[in-house]
């Protein structure tokens, strides 16, 4: 008997599991983040994710809903009654078999009645109605995880945005560090030459007052690196607390050749749209249409008032229906229906503009940030040198301070620009990936399933 329950058990778990979404279970949170754990997380994590997930559950039980109607419906009822009403009565007695001609028609007398029934009824024809409304509702659950890969396309991208600008920050707070340590050897050699009787005292000061900027724009950088750590972890679907990042891992994600929006998720979401107003409107003018039932019952009646009878009978036969005048309902739903499908086919046209403008921006943002990475990788190669002879010549006594200050400040600028440079490439890759609809990475899948 075990081993029944058993064969059971998976045969109900094999035809019931691919017709259900289960919301997948909390990931374990890593001690390090890298890019790849931290897409994995989110997008099984993350609300939006889940939200839509239960949105194919919901469209997936309608379907199950539409399938309904291509089986026929059984129904039992029962029920016990008394009455002295003559038509009751004498249909309580016919049922039951008890008729004798010493019964008054007019009077028959008190009856009672125990009966069950059972129907069964099934619809032979309703003008396509129910197969258009289960194409519609099919179309429906694919324009669902359409949409969870169009949400789930979108969060990766920002997971990817999130992840560079922590990095970022994380470089603008190391160049504001190394700042102050350039600035703190400036000061040990200002206060030696100054006590040597060899600078001026203002000297002196300003370097005092460019180690106090250096210090606010490092409380910048370091309030401006917890807000994106803070943003990254709300992105992952996470109380806020202690993170860290692996800064070491590079990923150069590869830059698409193919810039066309075929993949966009979105795309393929709004054609199962259209799909699904096609379906309804077949769906409306079936209305039209006439309908066709079978149906058959059978009932048992048993009496106790009257001598203690029981009788059984049944009923079948089939049954056609056709509407001759609705008020214009069915010619209103169609022309609706039809409008519905014309407003899709503009919103998909609509989406096709924005998605071919959103490729050449992200095309041109590429071009732009691999042109600054460039132009700043030099400007750091010229500001180090620049800064290491300025630092020899103050030692030396032919540079002013206030020179110092300024070429420490053009290092320091160029390394932060440098830092947003690099960022801004990184994202605008993963951006043209996102707007032509291909994964962050190449094996974290996106596709809704």
């Amino acid at each position: 008997m075990t081993g029944k329950r058993t064969t059971l058990f998976f045969l109900l778990a094999f035809f019931l599991l691919p017709w259900q979404v289960v919301a997948a279970e909390k990931p374990p949170v890593p001690a390090i983040w890298t890019l790849r754990t931290a897409l994995h997380f989110a997008l099984a994590n993350n609300p939006d994710s889940r939200i839509a997930l239960q949105r194919i559950s919901v469209a997936r039980a309608g379907i199950k809903q539409m399938e309904a109607a291509f089986y026929p419906q059984l129904a039992i009822s029962t029920g016990y009654s008394r009455t002295d009403n003559p038509i009751y009565s004498f249909g309580n007695i016919l049922n039951q078999g008890q008729f004798n001609n010493s019964i008054d028609f007019n009077n028959p007398g008190l009856t009672d009645d125990l009966n069950l029934t059972t129907t069964l009824q099934y619809r032979i024809y309703n003008g396509g109605r129910d197969q258009a409304g289960l194409k519609a509702a099919r179309a429906g659950e694919e324009a669902s995880r359409m949409q969870r890969s169009g949400i789930l396309s979108h969060l990766g991208y920002e997971v990817v945005r999130a992840f560079f600008t922590i990095v970022q920050t994380e470089e603008t707070r190391q160049a504001r560090l190394s700042a102050i340590e350039a600035v703190d050897a400036s000061l040990n050699v200002a206060k030696a030459r100054f006590e040597a009787g060899d600078l001026l005292k203002t000297d002196l000061l300003n370097l005092e007052v460019q180690k106090s900027r250096a210090r606010e724009n490092l409380i910048r950088a370091r309030h401006a690196l917890n807000l994106a750590k803070h943003g990254f972890l709300n992105l992952l679907g996470l109380e806020q607390g202690d993170m860290a990042i692996n800064l070491d891992e590079q990923y150069e994600q590869p830059v698409p050749k193919d810039l066309t929006y075929d993949r966009r998720p979105e795309i393929a979401q709004l054609d199962a749209m259209i799909k699904a107003a096609e379906a309804r409107v077949r769906q409306a003018k079936s209305g039209y249409y006439p309908t066709a039932d079978a149906f058959g019952s059978y009932q048992v009646d048993k009496g106790y008032q009257y001598d203690e009878g029981s009788g059984d009978s049944w009923t079948a036969g089939i049954k056609i229906n056709y509407n001759l005048f609705d008020g214009n309902m069915t010619s209103a739903a169609v022309s609706r229906a039809k409008a519905e499908l014309a407003e899709a086919k503009e919103r998909k046209h609509k989406l096709e503009l924005a998605i071919s403008l959103e490729i050449e921006q992200g095309r041109l943002g590429l071009q732009q940030a691999e042109e600054r990475l460039l132009v700043t990788k030099k400007m750091v190669e010229l500001a180090l040198e620049n800064a290491r002879l300025s630092r020899e010549r103050f030692k030396q006594g032919v540079l002013l301070s206030s020179d110092l200050i300024d070429v420490e400040n053009r290092l320091t600028d160029a390394r932060v620009r440098h830092s947003l440079a690099l960022a801004s490439r990184r994202i605008a890759v993963a951006d043209l990936r996102r707007a032509v609809g291909l994964d962050q990475l190449e094996d974290v899948e996106i596709t809704a399933r």
